[in-house]
C-alpha cells in the first residue's frame, strides 16, 4: 500500500486537531493543498460514494414504499435512476464490503461468508482511485482489519460502533464523542449492536453516529480546496441496529403504519423464537405488535439518514459541485426486520439480499435525457469499482467481475449479465447455508445444509410468500435454474458440485482457495457466529 501523502493531505490526527474535536469548529483544512494532480482545465468528476449498512431495498419512496419517508434519496432516483434489481452477493458486512473493494464475485474475493476482510488484495477501490489521480478520504463504518487500515485512501475518520478488536482500537467517533461529552456513555440508550427492539435515542441527537457522519462529510466538502477531484465515501453505520433514531424521527412515524412482516407459506420453520430469548435472535415469530415496534425505529433510522445525506447534497450544492459530481447511493445488504419471521442478514430473501443502488450523473456525461428511469438489469455490489474507474476515465483490469454500469445509464443492454450469484455460507446456524440465483425475475435458492430448494416468481410474488418448486407446472424452469447453478460451480467442483449434480454441504467453507492466507485444510463445522 502506498502510504505517501500529497503535500496538504491530513491523516485523522490532524483532522482531529483541526477540528478541535467539535463539530463545526472553525477552518477544517483537512482537505486542503497546493495542487498535485490533473489540471482543473481538465477536471473529471468528483465521486460521491453513499452507502448505508443493512438497508432493505425495499425502503425507499422511489422503489415504491408509500410509509417510508426519504426525500433526498428519491431527489437522487428522479435526477438520476434506481436499479430495481441491485444485490448484494454475500449479503452481510464484510463479505459485502470486500465485493465493494474488489469489484470481484465471492468465489473470487474469496469470502463466501462472514469473515475478515484481507487487507492483501493487489487490486482496492480506494488505491485504484488514487493512482487514477483522485484525492480519496473515507467517513464512517469501514468494517476492514485492522481497524484503521487505510486500503489506498489518503486519510479516513471510522465509525465502528460497537466494534473494538484490538485492545488499543478507538474510533475517530468514540475520540470525537469523549471530547463533546466528557464522562457520558455512547451506548446509554441500551440496545444492543444485533438487537431486535427499537428504542428513543438516550442523547442529544447531535452526538448520534448517524449525525457526526453526515456533519464529517459536510466539513470534507465545505473545506475541499485541492485541484484533484475527489473520491469521498461516506459510509453510515445504521439503520443496522441498534433501531435508536432520535425522538423526533421516532415520532415521524406511527407503528400502525409499519407494513406487516411478509411471512412466506414456506416459513413456519422459522416461527420458533431462537432460544434462548436474547437480543441477537435470528429467527422468532414475535407477533405483529413487536415487529411493527421494530420497524417503527428501522424507518426512523432510515429518514434520519436520508436527512443527513440531504445536507450532504446541499453542500455540494452550495460549492457549485452538484453538476461536476457523480453521486451514488447503496448498501452492504439489508435487513429481515421480522419477514418470513427472519431477522439481521445472510438470507437469499429479497429484505436481506436486494439493497438499494441510486445513482445521480452531472451534466455533460450526454444521458441528460434518461434522468429518472428505472434499471432492470441485475447489478451488484461488483458492479461499482468499475463503474468509477470508468466514471474517472481510468482503464479497468481485466480481472474483474463486475462491469461498468454506465452503458445502461445510456440505454445499452446488450451483452449484460442475465442473473446475479448469490450465496452466504454458515451463519447462526449450520441450517442458514445456502446458494441462490436471480435475475430479478425469479430467483433460485439452493441450501446446501440439505438440498432443499426453492423458486419463487418476483414480478407476482415479490415477498416471496409462494415457493414454487414443489409445484409441477413450475419443474422445468426449476430444472434450468438448477442447471444454471451446476454451471456456475463448475470452476469449483467438489464439495459444491460433481458429475453434473449439487451437492449437500453440511461443512461450512467460510473462504474460497482465492481468499489471500487462504487456509490450507477445510474447516470444521461452527456454531453460531455474529454477522
Amino acid at each position: 500500500m502506498n502510504t505517501s501523502r500529497p503535500k496538504g493531505a491530513m491523516d485523522r490526527r490532524e483532522f482531529l486537531r483541526a477540528s478541535g474535536g467539535a463539530i463545526g469548529a472553525g477552518a477544517l483544512s483537512l482537505a486542503s493543498g497546493t495542487a498535485q494532480g490533473i489540471p482543473s482545465s481538465a477536471r473529471r468528476p468528483n465521486i460521491l460514494y453513499l452507502m448505508a449498512d443493512q438497508f432493505r431495498g425495499d425502503c425507499l419512496g422511489c422503489d415504491g414504499n408509500r410509509v417510508v419517508r426519504t426525500p433526498n434519496l428519491d431527489r437522487i432516483a428522479r435526477q438520476g435512476a434506481r436499479f430495481s434489481s441491485g444485490y448484494s452477493s454475500t449479503p452481510t458486512c464484510t463479505p459485502a464490503r470486500s465485493a465493494l473493494l474488489t469489484g470481484l464475485s465471492p468465489w473470487h474475493h474469496g469470502m463466501i461468508g462472514y469473515g475478515r476482510v484481507s487487507n492483501r488484495y493487489p487490486f482496492k477501490l480506494p488505491q485504484a482511485l488514487r493512482d487514477a489521480g483522485y484525492y480519496t478520504f473515507g467517513i464512517g463504518k469501514m468494517h476492514w482489519h485492522p481497524q484503521k487500515t487505510l486500503n489506498g485512501f489518503h486519510g479516513t475518520l471510522v465509525d465502528e460502533s460497537g466494534r473494538r478488536e484490538t485492545p488499543d482500537f478507538v474510533s475517530d467517533y468514540h475520540l470525537w464523542f469523549e471530547k463533546q461529552a466528557p464522562g457520558k456513555d455512547p451506548n446509554v440508550t441500551g440496545i444492543g449492536w444485533n438487537d431486535h427492539r427499537a428504542r428513543v435515542y438516550a442523547l442529544p441527537e447531535e452526538l448520534h453516529p448517524t449525525h457526526w457522519t453526515g456533519q464529517m462529510a459536510v466539513d470534507f466538502i465545505e473545506k475541499y480546496d485541492r485541484s484533484e477531484p475527489f473520491l469521498l465515501k461516506v459510509s453510515f453505520a445504521r439503520p443496522h441496529s441498534p433501531y435508536d433514531p432520535p425522538k423526533r424521527f421516532m415520532e415521524m412515524y406511527r407503528e400502525d403504519d409499519m407494513p406487516a412482516p411478509r411471512i412466506g407459506k414456506w416459513a413456519d420453520r422459522y416461527a420458533p423464537v431462537d432460544q434462548p430469548l436474547n437480543n441477537s435472535l435470528w429467527h422468532g415469530d414475535l407477533g405483529l405488535e413487536q415487529t411493527r415496534r421494530s420497524r417503527r425505529g428501522y424507518y426512523g433510522s432510515v429518514s434520519f439518514i436520508d436527512e443527513q445525506i440531504g445536507r450532504i447534497l446541499a453542500a455540494i450544492e452550495k460549492r457549485g459541485m452538484l453538476e461536476n459530481t457523480f453521486i451514488i447511493f447503496t448498501a452492504d445488504h439489508g435487513d429481515m426486520t421480522g419477514d418470513h419471521h427472519l431477522w439481521r442478514k445472510s438470507y437469499a430473501y429479497e429484505a436481506s439480499a436486494r439493497i438499494p443502488y441510486l445513482t445521480r450523473w452531472p451534466k455533460g456525461m450526454g444521458m441528460d435525457d434518461r434522468r429518472g428511469q428505472s434499471i432492470a438489469q441485475p447489478v451488484e455490489l461488483r458492479d461499482i469499482l468499475p463503474t468509477f474507474l470508468e466514471v474517472a476515465r481510468a482503464k479497468a483490469p481485466s480481472h474483474l467481475d463486475g462491469k461498468s454500469w454506465l452503458p445502461l445509464l445510456r440505454g445499452q443492454t446488450s451483452g449484460w449479465r442475465d442473473w446475479i450469484d448469490l450465496e452466504h455460507d454458515v451463519c447462526y446456524s449450520p441450517k442458514n447455508h445456502w446458494n441462490a440465483l436471480t435475475d430479478g425475475k425469479q430467483k433460485y435458492v439452493f441450501h446446501a445444509f440439505d438440498g432443499r430448494e426453492q423458486l419463487f416468481d418476483l414480478r407476482n410474488d415479490p415477498g416471496e410468500i409462494n415457493d414454487l418448486a414443489s409445484e409441477a407446472k413450475h419443474a422445468e424452469s426449476l430444472k434450468t435454474w438448477r442447471q444454471r447453478m451446476v454451471e456456475h460451480f463448475a470452476e469449483r467442483g467438489e464439495p459444491f458440485v460433481r458429475n453434473g449434480k449439487l451437492l449437500e454441504r453440511p461443512r461450512r467453507i467460510l473462504y474460497s482457495p482465492h481468499y489471500p492466507g487462504a487456509p490450507k485444510v477445510k474447516p470444521r463445522p461452527r456454531g453460531k457466529k455474529q454477522a
